[in-house]
């Protein structure tokens, strides 16, 4: 038996380091280009039942060394099996691969019961961009976890229609908004194409929470359009429910926009020196 098929066999030892290291060992070798290390961390995923949730879990963790569509069918199997345990896992993998066909089950994983795997789920969605998953993601926005509620808001982004842009407004205008909104003025900036207009009209609303978060949006933005209002923000003295000024955020978003813009300048002068 070869030493690659000896570290097969110790995967299911029971010594937990045994078969750690003989799991290090196969990802070392497939970070090689070992073909034959990564046939048997391909056999972890497609036999995933045959194998502890940690040793899965662990592989999965570093799919990119070894991993394609051809795994498709096992990723979709263990995404759907709960009693296995590893589907927070399944969901990042089936998001690296982009693989539309996991999107049904991505969304039903959006009400599962650990915050772990609904995270992963959101982020995997915000990767395939499904335009299906905009509603269900949308009444993630509540989530009682903020960490959720942020990677719903970065999916929402990523997936960029209207629709889902919308979602992110009317939630960042809501008054039931969150105190700590920063993932959505996040989320906001980050397709600044669709929404920089929308930030700037932001600046004046009557809602001085709006104009904080929409001045940290605009920061984000790296627009050079954006730095008149901020300039403008920077006077004001209204406060928010954390005890923070608007001001504060405008100067801070002024701080972040000239260094963008800094680095962009930086990066154009070296490609054209190159």
């Amino acid at each position: 038996m070869s030493p690659v098929r000896d570290r097969l066999r110790e995967l299911t030892d029971r010594d937990r380091e045994v078969r750690l290291e003989a799991l290090r060992a196969l990802l070392a070798g497939a970070e090689r280009g070992d073909a034959a290390a990564k046939q048997v961390l391909e056999e972890i995923v497609t036999g995933y039942r045959n194998f502890d949730p940690e040793i899965y879990s662990r592989a999965l963790n570093l799919l990119v060394l070894f991993g394609d569509e051809s795994l498709a069918e096992a990723l979709l199997a263990a995404l759907a099996d709960e009693e296995y345990g590893c589907q927070a896992w399944a969901a990042t993998d089936c998001g690296i691969l982009r693989l539309q066909t996991a999107a049904p089950l991505l969304i039903d994983l959006l009400r599962h019961p650990d915050a772990l795997a609904r995270e992963s789920a959101c982020e995997a969605l915000g990767e395939i961009r499904d335009p299906t998953a905009v509603t269900p993601l949308a009444q993630v926005l509540d989530d009682p976890a903020e960490h959720v509620r942020a990677a719903a808001a970065c999916a929402l982004a990523d997936i960029g229609d209207d629709e889902a842009i919308e979602h992110l407004w009317t939630a960042l205008e809501s008054p039931r908004r969150p105190v700590r909104a920063g993932y959505l003025s996040a989320a906001l900036a980050h397709p600044a194409t669709k929404t920089l207009d929308r930030l700037i009209q932001a600046t004046s609303h009557d809602d001085p929470e709006v104009r904080f978060w929409a001045a940290r949006a605009l920061g984000a933005t790296g627009d050079e359009r954006a730095e008149e209002l901020l300039t403008h923000l920077a006077a004001e003295d209204a406060t928010v429910r954390t005890g923070g000024h608007v001001s504060t955020a405008a100067k801070k978003a002024l701080k972040t926009l000239r260094n963008i813009r800094k680095h962009r300048r930086k990066a154009r002068a070296r490609e054209q020196t190159t």
